[in-house]
């Protein structure tokens, strides 16, 4: 007797089942479907480290550059507080130069009205018996000119002091040729004062000490007629000098 056995839907035997009235064989993964799929996952994992090295990388040279940058800006800030230190410095030291310089201005002013002083009175002795004359010009304009014509005949100033309101000039004694003030063969030495007037003018006195030599060195006497004549050239020499209109 031969016996009949159903068998289930489903088993082993029969790998099918139905499915809304479809059979359907199901599907298992064999060995090298699994090592596939382990390579698509890896393959993922791998890209992505390999996309997050980049960010990364990029970050840390963004680090860097703030850190160089933020050394920078250190270094630059303290090099600001030392140059503001050395301008700090040497304000300080044009103030204390500029203080030094106006207490030497003051002790200079200070020295010329002392000299002038001094020269003053010493003039008011000196200048006795020498002829004198009131020049419509400036102190500062007539000793320009007072100079001026020394040099041009020949006398160097031994002495020459000037100050606001006094001028004195000195000159060396000198033996005159035909082209000076004086004749030939006679030795003269000027003293020459000015003193300023109120309405811009200036009082002139000229004093000289002037000899004749004869041959030998000899020393002759003049007499006083002489001697003013001597002074009275100088000081038309002067005034013709400040009449030309380039002295006013």
């Amino acid at each position: 007797m031969r016996y009949r056995v159903d068998k289930s839907d489903r088993s082993v035997d029969n790998p099918t089942t139905l499915l809304g009235g479809t059979r359907v064989r199901d599907k298992t993964l064999d060995g090298q479907s699994q090592f596939g799929l382990c390579c698509l996952l890896l393959a993922a994992l791998c890209g992505c480290a390999q996309d997050d090295g980049p960010a990364r990388a990029e970050n840390e040279v963004l680090k860097k550059q703030v850190a160089k940058q933020e050394s920078l800006l250190s270094s630059l800030q303290d090099g600001n507080r030392v140059m503001q230190q050395q301008i700090d410095l040497l304000n300080q030291e044009l103030r204390d130069a500029r203080k030094l310089t106006e207490d030497l201005d003051q002790q200079l002013t200070e020295a010329k009205q002392m000299i002038g002083t001094q020269v003053a009175q010493s003039l008011k002795v000196e200048d006795k018996g020498a002829q004198s004359d009131t020049l419509p010009r400036p102190l500062e304009i007539v000793a320009k000119v007072v100079e001026e014509a020394l040099s041009r005949n020949g006398y160097r100033l031994k002495v020459s002091v000037k100050t606001d309101h006094r001028a004195v000039y000195v000159t060396e004694r000198k033996i005159s040729n035909p082209v000076t003030l004086e004749v030939t063969g006679s030795r003269n030495q000027y003293l020459v004062s000015l003193e300023a007037l109120p309405d811009s003018q200036t009082k002139l006195a000229v004093k000289a000490e002037f000899e004749r030599v004869a041959q030998g060195g000899r020393v002759l006497s003049v007499s006083a007629e002489e001697t003013v004549e001597i002074e009275q050239r100088l000081i038309r020499e002067l005034s013709k000098a400040l009449a030309t209109p380039a002295k006013t």
